[in-house]
């Protein structure tokens, strides 16, 4: 191998081990474009609903809740929909804000909303830590 293909190889073998190093290592924070995407399903595996964990995904843009979106859940599908409902709260408040929020558990839906909050507060939580 010549000296430019070893001079080329380093080189890209650094730039590999950049992009690696400069990426979230737990996948918890990623960003698209302006958004900065928080998906609580690995951070939140202790949060749990009537059945399951109900992860999501917060979309933050500066420092702002855009909204936040419900993930795949093992909840009962007919209260899961009424317990989303709790998600809109969050939308257009500060981060600061909507970590500190009270907010009401939806009546007959109350174990999944309660856990739904507490998902967004603990990723939000998590992106104050990890910005």
């Amino acid at each position: 191998m010549n000296k430019k293909m070893m001079i080329k190889s380093s080189v890209a073998a650094l730039a590999v081990i950049f992009f690696i190093s400069a990426m979230p290592a737990d996948g918890v924070i990623t960003k698209n474009g302006a958004t900065t995407v928080v998906n609580t399903t690995t951070l939140t595996k202790n949060i749990r609903g009537y059945k399951s964990t109900t992860p999501v995904k917060i979309y933050i843009e500066k420092n702002r809740v855009v909204k936040v979106e419900a993930l795949k859940t093992q909840e009962t599908p007919k209260y899961f929909a009424k317990a989303k409902a709790v998600l809109n709260n969050f939308a257009g408040k500060t981060v600061t804000k909507a970590e500190k929020m009270n907010v009401d558990a939806v009546s007959g839906a109350t174990l999944s909303s309660n856990a739904l909050v507490k998902n967004v507060q603990t990723g939000l939580k998590y992106y104050k830590a990890h910005k």
